[in-house]
């Protein structure tokens, strides 16, 4: 359901979320997440302090009305009461109860060190819940190649450079989605548009620029709507994040890999995982490939796979060593 915090939004908060909009450049979808989580908070702000009717659903409670003498009354513990609400209440996982926890704490950062609307921030002391650490999933390379080999049909030539970038560069499908013709350039390398609509340039390897090549002979260029689109769907549009998914599925199924939990983010995976264990590239130059924040993110891909721990294990000189026998 699409927001409008120009629409819901009390004046301190829509000043604070024009600012990360204007000022940090971010997304106008990552502004649109920051305001549903603290619209969250405001609301439980107001329940708690006795504010709303009797028989409100929580999601109907509006916030348009919080003003700085209700946000001074916040104290450190009614941030944790909030934390708690959302795990039994509102069963978050800790990932999203991390993200709002994130978004409190910036707000407060920004209210009390930009705008000096506080003498002390309240929640600066708040501990984000720890996040379990999972492998991500991806492909092997015999997968990767059986993916590729999969394509057929009459978008074979869309299809099969859309997989070949996804395995190759390790691109988000939003950032497939959004690749322009002109974005490919002469000298193989492509401007990518991320997170915030921060750029980044990848290099592109033979592979890619053979399967650019060969889509580029076919891609429709008649009753195109979008002209500088690179992907068109079968109606002549850009292809959409969602026809993007609906098509890497189409192929996870034909190769028996639907049911396993793989997605168009799973090949991004698949590229940081295969570049970093056998194409031996470095975690700070994958940062850089992937286009992450910071190297933390990163460092996930740098988990070793079980052959190369069991070949670890076994190269240990104390292998074979046996208990020498008694007389």
């Amino acid at each position: 359901m699409a927001v409008d915090f120009r629409d819901e939004a009390p004046a301190i908060l829509k000043d604070y979320l024009i600012y990360k909009q204007t000022i940090k450049n971010m997304s106008k979808k990552t502004v649109d997440e920051y305001f549903i989580d603290l619209r969250t908070f405001f609301r439980f702000l107001k329940v708690m302090r006795g504010l709303v009717p009797d028989g409100t659903e929580f999601d109907e409670i509006k916030i348009d009305d919080v003003d700085l003498d209700l946000i001074k009354t916040v104290k450190l513990e009614l941030a944790y009461d909030y934390m708690n609400f959302l795990y039994r209440d509102r069963n978050n996982k800790s990932a999203s109860r991390a993200r709002k926890c994130s978004s409190l704490k910036g707000f407060f950062k920004y209210i009390t060190n930009n705008k000096h609307l506080l003498d002390t921030n309240p929640v600066e002391q708040l501990e984000s819940p720890k996040n379990k650490k999972t492998l991500p999933k991806y492909l092997t390379l015999e997968q990767s190649i059986e993916l590729l080999n999969a394509v057929d049909g009459n978008n074979k030539q869309r299809d099969y450079c859309i997989l070949t970038l996804f395995l190759n560069c390790g691109l988000r499908v939003s950032e497939m989605a959004g690749l322009n013709y002109n974005d490919i350039h002469s000298d193989g390398t492509m401007r990518v548009v991320g997170k915030g609509n921060k750029e980044r340039i990848v290099y592109l390897n033979s592979a890619c620029i053979d399967a650019y090549n060969e889509y580029m002979k076919v891609r429709p260029i008649e009753e195109v709507k979008d002209k500088k689109a690179l992907f068109i769907s079968r109606n002549h549009r850009r292809m959409s994040v969602k026809t993007i998914q609906a098509m890497v599925y189409k192929y996870l199924e034909k190769i028996g890999l639907d049911s396993q939990g793989y997605s168009c983010h799973k090949l991004r995976h698949t590229a940081a995982t295969l570049m970093y264990q056998q194409g031996g590239v470095d975690v700070r130059v994958l940062k850089e490939v992937l286009g992450h924040e910071n190297l933390g993110t990163t460092e996930i891909y740098t988990h070793l796979s079980s052959e190369q721990m069991k070949n670890a294990a076994d190269s240990n000189p104390l292998a074979k060593i046996k208990p020498k026998k008694k007389d």
